[in-house]
C-alpha cells in the first residue's frame, strides 16, 4: 500500500510518499516533493493543480491520502488557498482522503520510534510524519 501525506502551506502541498509492506513502511522518494497554486483566482491555474495532482496520484499508484489539519480559524488560520487545495484533493476518483492532526501525530512520535530519513527534505518533514499516521 503506498500511502501519500500532505502538508498544506500557503499556495503548495507538500507532499511525501511511504510504503507499507507486513507492517513495516518505507520511504518513497520523488522527483515531485510539492505542488503548487500560483494564483487561486485563475480558473486554468486550479485546473492545472488538479490535473497535476490526479496524474501524480495515478503514476504513483498511491492508495491513500492523509492530509495534515489546519487551524480554519484564529492565529494560525489555513490560507484559502490551502482550504481550495483540500477541496481538490478530496474530489480525486482514485483513492481516499483521510486527515491527521497536529495532536495525533505528535502521539504518533511519542509512541513510536521515528527515523527520518536522510533523503527527505526538512521541509517534507511534516508530510512525511502525516503518511506514518496514516497507516
Amino acid at each position: 500500500m503506498k500511502i501519500c501525506g500532505i502538508d498544506l502551506k500557503a499556495s503548495d502541498a507538500i507532499i511525501s510518499v511511504i510504503e507499507v509492506n507486513n507492517g513495516t513502511s518505507r520511504y518513497i522518494p520523488l522527483n515531485l516533493k510539492k505542488i503548487s497554486i500560483q494564483n487561486d483566482e485563475n480558473k486554468s491555474e486550479i485546473e492545472s493543480f488538479y490535473e497535476t495532482f490526479q496524474t501524480f496520484l495515478r503514476d504513483n499508484s498511491i492508495n491513500k491520502v492523509v492530509i495534515k489539519k489546519r487551524a480554519k480559524r484564529g492565529r494560525f488560520a489555513g490560507g484559502s488557498d490551502t482550504f481550495k487545495m483540500e477541496g481538490i484533493i478530496q474530489l480525486n476518483n482514485q483513492c481516499d482522503v483521510c486527515f491527521t492532526s497536529a495532536q495525533a501525530i505528535s502521539s504518533y512520535k511519542k509512541n513510536n520510534t521515528v527515523t527520518i530519513p536522510t533523503d527527505l527534505l526538512k521541509y517534507q518533514e511534516e508530510a512525511y510524519l502525516s503518511a506514518l499516521t496514516g497507516i
